[in-house]
């Protein structure tokens, strides 16, 4: 049901620190323009724990609204706390959004029966097909294929999975576990060409927010079996991807935004902007790949 590139958009906000929605209409139009295959607006990169919960529903409406009928949209709506998670998920009825991304629980550090019985309590309340988020660098819990393949056995409505352990190994199992069962979205975007290579239907971007065309054409090169373009765009792709997470994601992401004219904003407390050394990595690699502003998404 999702495949292709996803991108995990960041929450722009003005200088007063409120949620920039003209800014945020822009971002998805331009994604619109782009051929983006699908957004994940609330998620990590959208500065989801520090969302409020009016805020959070006022960007997925907006979102939703934008993008209907020109791509998909999976809202973020993961918390540690399963009654709130299933809140989370109930409040989507008749928002618009075509999927919702569900986090393991982080802080909790729950057992794998924990979050099997977290997940399945998520997908009976939900009103949309689940996507589920493992990232045991955030949430220090690791979703292990074997509770996964139980999960798509016993729940039908959840469809897919973000991987974002940073293990193609653990990838594999999960493809090897669950079959045709799950979809698997690559959550790193340096392993996007391996992940493909391997089975995963696509990937949900960080570095898509910054240069959506150039991803969709490495995925488009392995969809067509033309390995040689495939792998050009990945080590092209490399680098820049790997700037964008030498801090805590989204601050790289959003500094790279802002140097290149698309005014997203600062993140909000805690984090803070990048370190003065790395805004002038980001600026070198932005440099080396071509990127200069104004950047347009849909040009």
């Amino acid at each position: 049901m999702f495949a292709g590139l996803y991108v995990a958009l960041v929450t722009p906000f003005l200088t007063d620190g409120s949620v920039d929605e003209a800014k945020l209409r822009e971002l998805v139009r331009g994604h619109i323009e782009a051929g983006t295959d699908g957004l994940v607006p609330c998620g990590s990169t959208g500065e989801s724990a520090t969302l409020r919960s009016e805020e959070r529903q006022r960007i997925l409406r907006i979102v939703a609204a934008e993008a209907r009928g020109k791509l998909r949209v999976v809202a973020g709506a993961g918390t540690n706390s399963t009654a709130e998670t299933v809140e989370n998920l109930r409040a989507l009825e008749g928002s618009g959004v075509d999927g919702a991304l569900v986090i393991t629980p982080y802080y909790n550090k729950p057992t794998q029966e924990g979050l099997f019985a977290h997940f399945r309590a998520a997908a009976q309340a939900s009103p949309v097909p689940l996507v589920l988020y493992n990232v045991p660098s955030r949430t220090g819990v690791n979703l292990l294929p074997a509770t996964l393949a139980r999960l798509a056995e016993a729940e039908p409505r959840i469809v897919g999975i973000k991987e974002s352990s940073g293990s193609l190994e653990q990838a594999s199992q999960i493809l090897r576990l669950c079959g045709d069962r799950l979809t698997v979205l690559c959550g790193e975007d340096a392993l996007t060409y391996p992940s493909l290579c391997i089975g995963a239907a696509g990937v949900v971007s960080v570095l898509g927010n910054l240069v959506p065309r150039d991803m969709r054409a490495m995925i488009a090169a392995h969809r067509e079996g033309d390995a040689a373009e495939a792998r050009r765009w990945h080590l092209r792709l490399l680098p820049l991807a790997e700037a964008l997470f030498l801090e805590t994601n989204p601050t790289p992401v959003k500094a790279a935004m802002n140097l290149l004219g698309m005014h997203v904003g600062d993140p909000r407390l805690p984090l803070v902007s990048p370190r003065p050394e790395t805004i002038e990595k980001l600026k070198r690699a932005l440099a080396e790949y071509g990127l200069r502003a104004p950047v347009e998404l849909g040009r």
